[in-house]
């Protein structure tokens, strides 16, 4: 605890503005444990940079935190590129002080003489990844939160191919950081160096959507869509991209048009909450709309509802609509001729189903850790391959490479192209996913998380992923275990044979355990919320659709089972 303290009191000299060292204070004087919980260590990247609460602290978000970041970005940027006239992009979301910290960030970089492409009002994730290129820049940055609550935000770290950051050059820049001090960070603005930006670039970003998004499917005067922005940017970009590519029959959440980081009308900002849809969906419900379409607060997570076979909505998971958009790309790059290089991508915790994809169209399925960084780096790292599409289970859809992160705007397109499209047709979305099931084998996932917050939480959420590597799960609903994936060691055990093989992939803890029957688990912590997440995969053949609801049934019977065994229902 002296530690904590002697860090704390570092606070309190006059490089501090008043109102930061009279928080710091009052925690000294009244609230050890908060003051603990603040600055018992500092604000890391994970797998969507840094995020956390908002406040005052080495472990928070504030003014301090964000400008040593940009200092050891700024110092790393020069390093780097030391004979070139430095470039920055930077973008911001709904969320509280999300401005006033862009800002900071933007003085921090001109202090170092590196030009600042600043968005004047907020605006999506995809736009900023996008604009990195778009401008020829060398790094971008989006002060987002993504879908946490309120209390958080969050500064997203891009590199010139516009994905974020990925080994070596996080590590190589949290070194830089960690070598400074606050009282290193320049924050005394050259405004020579400061360029608002806005309308030219939502220009070409808004066509490169419509372009890469919109297959002219016919019958979209037909297609009834509701859509919300949750509070959040895409308010900004998706009405528009929806209407330059012709669809007209558009209905708007009004109460949640309002970017406004206190998410007022919701328990969390998260399309994968069904929660958060709610409005939604009873709009549509009342006017008989086609699809409903959600986006998080920085528009990279889009949730996706449509009429079942009842005709009722249903919210699909991230799993479900990747699928289907993956399949529908495929088909499209089918009919205008494979070249023999194609590849689609996922992640290691989302659906097998991807694989079997890829299997039936000749194509490669590459698989990456979590986090859109990673599929990112597969572009960059192949450029003679040609992405065709791909996602992962937490709602993230990437169209082509022409934005280099879960981009939900060209993917809120994409789903009302396959929509209108299979209505024109007689089918509709949600029949067109059962033919996928009934084509690759019907796969059906879920996700628990368990929320641990505070140092406890950690510890916790750390002795849980030790206690299943000491006594790994042996069996799951009778079905014998026969694969151990240790993404820590990055070492595949097959339990049956003996044989262990390297895993090549870069180390991340993680555990996936692979019955005989197919069925998957795993458990990571999440790299950017205060929880454990266990995904659960399981799998039979579909031959009909006349069937779809008994084996939906009894796959949603395995996975219950599963729970319980697990102690996790």
């Amino acid at each position: 605890m002296n530690d904590i303290l002697a860090t704390a009191q570092s606070w309190l000299t006059d490089f501090f503005d008043p109102a930061v060292k009279k928080e710091i204070q009052h925690l000294i004087d009244t609230d050890p444990e908060e003051l603990k919980d603040r600055f018992y260590k500092n604000m890391e990247f994970g797998t969507g940079g840094m995020r956390g609460i908002m406040g005052a602290g080495t472990n928070r978000i504030n003014k301090y935190t964000l400008g040593k970041s940009t200092q050891g970005l700024s110092n790393y940027l020069k390093k780097s590129y030391p004979d070139v006239p430095l470039k920055v992009v930077i973008a911001y979301d709904c969320r509280h002080n999300s401005d006033t910290l862009a800002r900071t960030v933007a003085e921090v970089f001109s202090a170092n003489n590196i030009h600042v492409y600043l968005f004047s009002e907020l605006r999506t994730t995809p736009e900023l990844s996008f604009a990195v290129r778009y401008l020829g820049c060398h790094a971008g940055i989006v002060l987002t939160a993504s879908h946490n609550p309120p209390e958080y935000n969050g500064y997203k770290v891009y590199w010139t191919d516009g994905g974020q950051i990925v080994p070596p050059q996080d590590g190589e820049i949290i070194a830089e950081i960690n070598g400074l001090s606050i009282e290193d960070v320049k924050f005394e603005a050259k405004e020579e160096f400061i360029e608002l930006i806005d309308t030219h670039v939502d220009e070409a970003f808004i066509n490169a959507s419509v372009e890469n998004g919109n297959f002219n499917a016919p019958g979209k005067t037909d297609f009834s869509i509701v859509f919300t922005s949750l509070h959040g940017t895409s308010i900004t970009a998706i009405p528009e991209v929806l209407k330059r590519a012709g669809y007209s029959n558009v209905t708007i959440i009004e109460e949640q048009a309002k970017p406004d980081g206190d998410f007022p009308t919701v328990v969390s900002p998260n399309p994968e909450e069904p929660e958060a849809l709610t409005l939604a969906m009873n709009k549509a419900e009342e006017i008989g709309a086609d699809m409903v379409i959600g986006t998080d607060p920085d528009s990279d997570r889009l949730g996706i509802a449509v009429r079942n076979l009842e005709g009722n909505m249903e919210l699909l998971n991230g799993n479900q609509t990747m699928v289907l958009m993956t399949k529908f790309l495929l088909d499209e790059r089918k009919r205008t001729g494979f070249q023999g290089h194609e590849f689609i991508a996922s992640t290691i915790v989302s659906t097998p189903m991807m694989q079997s994809l890829a299997a039936a169209y000749g194509v490669e399925c590459k698989t990456s850790l979590t986090g859109f960084k990673w599929i990112a780096k597969m572009i960059a790292d192949n450029p003679k391959q040609y992405f065709v599409g791909g996602g992962e289970e937490s709602f993230g859809f990437m169209v082509g490479d022409f934005v280099r992160d879960k981009d939900a705007v060209t993917s809120t397109l994409l789903a009302c192209e396959i929509g209108a499209q299979a209505k024109s047709t007689g089918s509709s979305f949600y029949e067109e996913l059962i033919k996928c099931y009934e084509a690759y084998g019907f796969y059906k996932e879920k996700l628990v998380s368990l929320t641990k917050k505070g140092i406890t939480g950690a510890q916790e959420i750390t002795q849980m992923m030790k206690d299943y590597k000491a006594n790994p799960v042996k069996s799951l609903d009778g079905s014998p275990v026969i694969i151990v994936d240790d993404y820590n060691t990055a070492t595949s055990t097959n339990l049956v044979s003996g044989e262990v093989t390297p895993i090549a992939l870069p180390k991340s803890n993680v555990l996936i355990y692979t019955t005989e029957d197919g069925t998957r688990m795993a458990a990571r912590p999440s790299g950017t919320e205060p929880k454990i997440k266990f995904y659960f995969s399981v799998n039979a053949s579909l031959n009909t659709t006349s069937d779809y609801k008994k084996v939906n049934k009894d796959l949603e019977d395995k996975l219950a089972r599963i729970l319980k065994q697990l102690k996790l229902d």
